[in-house]
């Protein structure tokens, strides 16, 4: 049980990691721009983009979600679709 929720805290970890990533490219802003336009330090971004950071609070998800230029749900639906069916939210341990 312990090592699938150490794989399931990776998986959701690195995919929100490369999706914010992602979306931040397409939409041509720098971590410096994109952190300072949603009020998360630039340390922060770069932790949370480097797959870094193991525990994002609501209100800071909702802060990337508006920096990318999306909303929270989108942001989320994406993630979840990434992780595939077989993942459950509540496997992960943060």
């Amino acid at each position: 049980m312990q090592q699938k929720n150490k794989s399931a805290n990776e998986n959701y970890i690195h995919s929100l990691a490369n999706i914010i990533k992602s979306h931040r490219r397409n939409i041509k802003k720098s971590m410096y721009l994109i952190s300072a336009e949603s009020s998360i330090g630039k340390t922060s971004w770069r932790e949370i983009e480097q797959g870094m950071r193991k525990d994002i609070n609501l209100s800071t998800f909702c802060k990337i979600a508006e920096g990318l230029e999306m909303q929270p749900y989108e942001l989320l639906k994406e993630l979840s679709d990434s992780l595939g069916k077989d993942f459950n939210f509540t496997d992960i341990n943060i």
